[in-house]
């Protein structure tokens, strides 16, 4: 079976790299020739266009900086759309468009040719070393038929859903991470602020209750059951402790974006009657606002928790 992989940036040419090392056979481009040395190097085979690269490749994989690049490979002149083989698979790396994707998706189905969202999380290093979350969506039996390629590209691979839903839980992901980034740079110049010596600071918040934890394994037994009657820490103590902050922010001029937000959602919980319930019952108030239902049962919830 012939590969394809074409964009040889900082991601693209460390998961190349783990391919050959795989014993893939496997040739590359990229817009940068030289890009490709360390492939050739390693055995890979360079393709003069992407035209050439996917008339011989069973599947092709691509490593873009975006949707439009994407677009462009995929569709533009002498691009995969009218090159790729029938019956070929296309795994977009990328972080990509969810709407591109559809649109993508339909076009090349009528190709023949299956195409499968799969953005990495794990940065360049995580490229070379091969330690990458890959978020798949597309068509299962394909995912399971071709599933050891990226095993050999990451340590996590998962299969999220139907084509798109990869894509959605990467963005989804990052956008966590850069929230919390900002949300902590917030609240650790307060302590900092308040004559905390930095690491000291870090260090205490490290032993706290969410210190110890994985960020999202705590969202299991409230939200996604949406069962807060039983609270392991009341809003109304929640409510108060934010206060406390917020008085402290202002008379020590401490701008605090985030925490006012999440105040004025607490607030509204408390005033909801909420107080008793737990402080994780103002994430409640977003599901309204964005019309969704989450309501998944215990034993579900302990299923995920054990697939690791």
């Amino acid at each position: 079976m012939r590969v394809g992989f074409i964009g040889l940036g900082k991601m693209g040419s460390g998961m190349a790299l783990n391919l050959r090392k795989a014993g893939v056979e496997l040739s590359v481009y990229d817009v940068y020739k030289g890009n490709a040395k360390p492939l050739l190097e390693a055995g890979a085979s360079w393709a003069a266009s992407i035209a050439d690269l996917a008339r011989e490749a069973d599947v092709v994989f691509t490593s873009l900086p975006g949707p439009r690049e994407v677009k462009e490979v995929a569709c533009g002149e002498g691009g995969l759309f009218r090159a790729m083989r029938d019956g070929a698979v296309w795994f977009d790396l990328s972080t990509n468009s969810v709407s591109v994707l559809r649109e993508l998706g339909v076009r090349f189905k009528g190709r023949n040719v299956q195409l499968l969202d799969s953005p990495v999380s794990g940065g360049p290093t995580g490229a070379r070393t091969g330690k990458l979350a890959i978020y798949v969506g597309g068509d299962r039996s394909t995912f399971d038929q071709f599933k050891y390629l990226l095993d050999a590209i990451g340590d996590e691979v998962l299969y999220v859903g139907e084509l798109s839903a990869g894509t959605a839980a990467k963005l989804v992901h990052n956008t966590a991470s850069n929230i919390i980034r900002m949300a902590i740079a917030e609240v650790f110049t307060l302590g900092v602020k308040a004559g905390v010596e930095p690491l000291r600071l870090w260090h205490a918040i490290r032993q706290g209750g969410i210190g110890r934890s994985r960020t999202f394994d705590r969202i299991g037994d409230q939200y996604l059951q949406s069962k807060y009657e039983v609270p392991s820490f009341a809003l109304r103590l929640a409510h108060k402790d934010m206060t406390l902050a917020l008085e402290l922010a202002r008379e020590l001029n401490v701008p605090m974006p985030h925490a006012e937000l999440t105040y004025d959602d607490y607030t509204t919980a408390l005033d909801r009657g909420w107080g008793d319930m737990d402080s994780r019952s103002p994430m409640q108030l977003q599901n309204e606002r964005a019309g969704v239902s989450i309501k998944e049962t215990a034993e579900a919830v302990r299923r995920t928790l054990e697939l690791g």
